[in-house]
């Protein structure tokens, strides 16, 4: 008879918990406030990329994009802004780069405070109306996204002395070059911006591929950053 009690107890006790805290679990999830480890809190800023303790801005450039229209870092003065290093021959990771590119400028794409701007690695062949043939068969409909070109060691340069994203001529890869799959995020102001690893050092930039190991896609931590600092 006790151990009967016992069992009808433990029962009891089993649904007390379940009434009081499945509806609660259950409004976590709906309202998203279990928050993935790489996901920033709502109050917490976006780290800025420093250098001897400066903040440090994006390098300056000016090139030509596919409207054969010059385009600088000023125009970009105001806008949150993503950027790449592409090229419209890449077999491999520039279309999946811009297959998420594009997510960004689906979600941001009409707004006057963000901008997009993908630069040719392979500026022999990505003239201008080549650029122009590119976005088209991307069907992008926004203003804001300027794939852009020009001098070759000024964009080799820019790549990889100004921005620290990898680009090279190398037979051996695909297409004929190798480049880091990183997307920059610059703000309003034209700093560089990202989030912390779990050591509090800034991650630098986002991957624009896919990871299957991870839970959060870096598009997907874009899109949740660029509403932050559109909102700053």
């Amino acid at each position: 008879m006790n151990n009967n009690l016992k069992y009808i107890g433990l029962i009891i006790v089993i649904i007390l918990f379940g009434i009081f805290s499945i509806p609660k679990i259950y409004e976590r999830v709906v309202n998203s406030d279990i928050k993935d480890s790489n996901r920033l809190n709502n109050n917490e800023r976006l780290s800025f990329l420093t250098i001897s303790d400066k903040k440090r801005k994006a390098p300056d450039f000016i090139l030509t994009n596919q409207d054969s229209i010059i385009i600088s870092n000023e125009d970009l003065n105001g806008k949150v802004y993503v950027l790449e290093f592409f090229f419209t021959r890449c077999p491999d990771i520039c279309i999946e780069m811009n297959r998420n590119m594009k997510l960004l400028d689906e979600k941001f794409g009409d707004s006057d405070e963000f901008g997009i701007v993908s630069i040719t690695i392979d500026p022999d062949n990505d003239n201008p109306s080549t650029l122009k043939e590119y976005s088209e068969a991307l069907d992008i409909q926004s203003q804001n996204w300027h794939f852009l070109t020009g001098e070759i060691d000024y964009i080799y340069d820019l790549a990889n002395n100004g921005f620290n994203i990898y680009a090279n001529q190398n037979a051996n890869f695909a297409g004929g070059f190798e480049h880091q799959g990183y997307f920059a995020l610059i703000d309003k102001d034209g700093y560089i911006r990202s989030r912390k690893d779990n050591y509090g050092n800034p991650i630098m930039y986002y991957l624009g591929i896919n990871d299957i190991n991870a839970n959060l896609q870096g598009v997907d931590m874009l899109s949740y950053d660029i509403k932050k600092l559109i909102n700053e």
